[in-house]
């Protein structure tokens, strides 16, 4: 569907992303111009749909830095979703180490001012880590709104913090998908949330 409104979707290495056409079907849907970016490990996951994946889009699938005099390959961004976020994506992300494309573009992103939404996937045991309510509330003090069952999200099977989770979903450090795929993540609320995000009157919206 031809849109003049570009999102960036972004996923990390949780088993969501390997429903992430579902996503980009819901986002295109809506009147978006969807543009996949992945971190190393989730393009591995999804290596054999990359392809297909770019066809679907109309845009390459970015996972790696550009080489320096390389063109630009994607429009720029109205708004852009990071889902899901694992646990090693936020804390990159708000710690600013950027040593991958997806990390960095966020980064970027904030610096930006373009409406940012993230969407986490982290299990209970690596949410109780010290770290990870501070990159949260680092990451919303710089705009970026992410998204707990208090937002909106449905609330089957979510801890009581808020926090979807799924089985370790460390970038590099993540075992096997199972298949589970998109079950159960909340890509519609996400996609509702960008859509607020963007309203006219909104950080990053004139």
């Amino acid at each position: 569907m031809p849109s003049d409104r570009v999102l960036h979707l972004l996923g990390s290495a949780a088993e969501p992303v390997l429903g992430v056409r579902v996503a980009v079907g819901q986002a295109r849907a809506r009147g978006w111009d969807v543009c996949l970016g992945l971190t190393p490990t989730a393009a591995d996951w999804l290596r054999d749909d990359l392809d297909g994946l770019a066809e679907l889009t109309g845009h390459p699938v970015k996972s790696r830095f550009r080489r320096p005099g390389d063109p630009e390959t994607w429009p720029a961004a109205d708004a852009v979703l990071v889902a899901p976020a694992t646990f090693n994506t936020l804390n990159r992300w708000a710690l600013g180490i950027t040593d991958n494309w997806v990390v960095g573009h966020a980064a970027e992103a904030i610096g930006t001012g373009v409406p940012l939404v993230a969407v986490p996937r982290v299990n209970s045991a690596l949410a109780a880590h010290p770290q990870f309510g501070r990159s949260l509330a680092t990451l919303r003090a710089a705009g970026v709104d992410v998204l707990t069952n208090a937002d909106g999200l449905p609330a089957d099977g979510l801890p009581a913090d808020g926090l979807p989770a799924d089985g370790l979903p460390v970038d590099g450090l993540a075992p096997a998908p199972s298949g589970a795929g998109n079950a159960g993540f909340p890509w519609a609320a996400a996609l509702a949330a960008v859509e607020r995000a963007v309203a006219p009157g909104r950080r990053g919206n004139g």
